[in-house]
């Protein structure tokens, strides 16, 4: 991009006639100056290292044979010093490779699509609401002001329980909507990779709202009859980012236990968590929330190299819990009817920026170039040591990151995150769409939006993704994956019937 004129225009490089040097400030433009000096640092030991080695080739290329006589005989001499740095350094080399953690590769995953008549499309939703009478007019045209700017298209998914008049929010709606969902998306998955159910050592299953006895990782046992000493998890109430709790737990369970598959499930359920009061905080979720899960296939196995989509690079987690207006921005409590619902609070992007800076803070010296590190600590000495009025500098994420799923927690925080962090459209353009087709479906977003950017054909090998997930708590939680190939996306995907139409362009 050229800089502008402060008028609209676009300032170019302007060359004139005449024998004087070219003034290089103003002919290139600063990006280039930045690519290159990026270049430079990150390739500062090898610029290093390449004249060491022509140095030591030019002093190897004189030696005559008495040289190499002379060389031997010394080295004959300290025969016994040279066996035991030897075994030293093999000792080493031995401890380092056993006590090295062991790769976690994604094999594949699966997104639940569910069917045409669980649709939603607004005018239904909002015709709905109005049957119900559980909300009055002013709640009635909130709801409709916030479906008009959420970003949600006409084809997301509400649970079957919302499509009867009066709704039916019963436990037993409630199981009928978390069986669709995690089998779905599972017999999919062990379709694909053609894993035998049985194979799987580890189940970590994540749904923060329902959390029925026995537990949604049991249904999955006995549904798939897995074997008797699975370790089986089931996590509850960590909101929108257990997502990636539910990877960092697995993949601390594959370092414990060799040569095993571990299958993540992560979940919503809205079928009774359905707001039907008037408090306007409350009653956001209800517009933004939709049907969705997903189900990851991880596992330990060197053999599963070749055929994985994904190898896992960090996991960084943030936690703002200490801090009570973080702990109650999301917050499920009764209304002042006694109505149960989730509260959103005012302060809630504010707080999500403060995690989201401390989650990158320590994220960002394991992935970004050394020359983005260089630039921002720079700018706090400066800051500090000088006292001087600079602003902090932003490290430039893109140099760091192929893809970004952002999660689809709603049109704000995509916005948010797409200023603040400097993105460009395309960097944010699958949390977009996968917010307009699927909508918020709470943990599941990022891997729908994963999907997303498989099924554009985008993902090429040694490609890095970086999943930013937010959540009650309040957390913060970041995943970075590399794919191990160009990547191709699984049948029967979620987007497999609708890629064709997408991008499709928003209403502002």
């Amino acid at each position: 991009m050229e800089p502008d004129d402060g008028r609209g225009g676009a300032v170019g490089v302007q060359i004139k006639q005449n024998r004087r040097l070219p003034d290089f400030l103003q002919s290139v433009n600063l990006k280039y100056v930045k690519l290159g000096y990026h270049y430079l640092i990150s390739n500062l030991l090898a610029l290093c290292i390449i004249p060491l080695i022509i140095v030591i080739s030019i002093e190897v290329s004189q030696m005559n044979m008495d040289d190499l006589r002379q060389l031997w005989i010394h080295l004959q001499f300290n025969l016994v010093s040279i066996i035991i740095c030897s075994a030293i350094l093999v000792f080493g080399l031995t401890v380092y490779i056993m006590k090295s953690p062991r790769p976690v590769y994604l094999v594949d995953f699966s997104c639940y699509r569910g069917p045409d008549d669980l649709k939603a499309p607004s005018e239904k939703f909002m015709k709905h609401s109005q049957l119900t009478g559980d909300f009055d007019e002013s709640s009635l045209e909130f709801q409709r002001k916030i479906l008009e700017r959420s970003g949600l298209g006409e084809e997301t998914y509400v649970p079957e329980a919302m499509h009867n008049i009066p709704p039916k929010p019963t436990i037993a709606a409630a199981r009928q909507e978390a069986e669709q969902v995690m089998y779905g998306a599972l017999d999919n998955l062990f379709n694909n990779t053609h894993v035998n159910p049985k194979d799987i050592g580890i189940l970590v299953v994540n749904c923060s709202l329902f959390n029925p006895t026995p537990s949604l990782s049991a249904m999955i046992v006995n549904k798939y009859r897995l074997r008797g000493n699975i370790k089986s998890f089931n996590l509850g109430g960590m909101g929108c980012s257990a997502g990636v709790i539910a990877v960092d737990f697995a993949k601390d369970l594959l370092q414990l236990n060799r040569n095993t598959y571990a299958v993540v499930v992560s979940t919503e359920n809205i079928t009774q968590n359905w707001y039907f009061g008037n408090k306007k905080s409350m009653l956001i979720p209800n517009c933004l929330f939709r049907v969705g899960g997903a189900a990851v296939l991880l596992s330990n196995k060197a053999n599963d190299r070749k055929r994985a989509k994904y190898k896992l690079v960090h996991v960084v987690r943030t936690h703002k819990g200490a801090d009570d207006k973080a702990f109650r921005c999301v917050y499920q409590e009764q209304d002042d009817q006694g109505k149960i619902g989730v509260s959103l609070s005012k302060e809630l992007m504010a707080i999500a920026g403060g995690a989201l800076k401390t989650n990158i803070t320590t994220l960002g010296p394991l992935v970004l170039p050394i020359s983005e590190q260089l630039l921002f600590f720079s700018t706090l000495l400066i800051k500090k040591f000088f006292k001087a009025d600079v602003k902090p500098y932003i490290p430039d994420f893109k140099l760091a990151f192929d893809h970004f799923c952002i999660h689809a927690g709603g049109r704000a925080v995509i916005d948010e995150l797409e200023k603040n962090m400097q993105l460009l459209p395309v960097h944010v353009e699958a949390s977009r769409m996968t917010l307009h087709r699927f909508g918020n479906t709470s943990s599941s977003s990022i891997w729908y939006e994963l999907a997303y950017i498989e099924a554009k054909g985008r993902m090429r090998k040694g490609n890095r993704v970086w999943q930013i997930a937010f959540g009650s708590g309040f957390k913060c939680n970041s995943a970075v994956w590399q794919a191990m190939r160009n990547v191709k996306p699984s049948r029967n995907g979620p987007w497999e019937d609708c890629i064709h139409i997408y991008p499709v362009k928003l209403i502002s």
